[in-house]
């Protein structure tokens, strides 16, 4: 039983937010089957992350170590490039999709994918630690939020790309840049460990981007081709 609600904790949070952010697609809902895929594929794109991960970890200057510029080399590249450039990939896939038929999609598939990462990711973490429950309710209250802000910043420029001719690709760039921008942020200023309390930059960091995150679906949510106003 113990196992049982521990595994709860654990995957709840990100199916939370998943149903949340589908729940806020209001004009034109995408097949549920697509988002069990895209959430699927969330968890199978932590494989190709870690791969990156170890790949750019085999450089010197991306292994991290004592120094403040290591640490934010090894945050914003080996950690948040490679795992916001997996995300990315796999949001592509249904970027090109026909169903994909207004911004609000990006934000959706982002946010699936970046949550199935995040529940594959919380699997992993929580049941090797050795205070599961701790680690659990502690990203039940951070990592987890944070993979979202980061899902919706990056799919709130997917969906504007996929509408906007001539600035297509730089509108996706910008998307990955921005998530990895936060991404990065957030993991440097949680392990700058000689500055204990510059961690809270840590949370102004996350408070920041789920903020933006806010103010990017009521956007995509307002500018929908399906939205009623558009119809009287």
């Amino acid at each position: 039983m113990f196992d049982v609600l521990l595994l709860a904790l654990t995957v709840g949070p990100g199916i939370a937010i998943a149903l949340f952010v589908y729940l806020r697609d209001k004009y034109d809902r995408e097949p549920f089957r697509q988002l069990i895929w895209a959430f699927f594929l969330g968890m199978i794109s932590t494989i190709p992350a870690i791969g990156m991960s170890m790949g750019l970890s085999q450089i010197e200057a991306l292994q991290g170590g004592d120094s403040e510029l290591q640490t934010f080399l090894y945050a914003f590249i080996t950690v948040a490039v490679a795992e916001e450039g997996s995300k990315f990939f796999f949001l592509k896939r249904f970027y090109r999709k026909s169903f994909f038929d207004e911004p609000f999609d990006g934000i959706t598939y982002g946010v699936m994918i970046g949550m199935g990462f995040a529940t594959l990711e919380n699997v992993l973490y929580v049941f090797q630690s050795s205070n599961g429950w701790g680690t659990a309710l502690m990203r039940m209250l951070t990592a987890v939020p944070a993979h979202a802000s980061f899902a919706v910043i990056m799919g709130y420029f997917v969906g504007l790309a996929k509408f906007k001719k001539g600035r297509r690709i730089g509108l996706q760039i910008v998307g990955l840049l921005v998530a990895v921008f936060f991404h990065g942020m957030y993991d440097f200023l949680l392990m700058l460990k000689n500055y204990p309390y510059i961690a809270l930059g840590a949370m102004v960091s996350l408070v920041v981007a789920v903020y933006l995150s806010f103010k990017a679906i009521r956007i995509h949510q307002n500018n929908s081709p399906f939205h009623p106003r558009f119809f009287v």
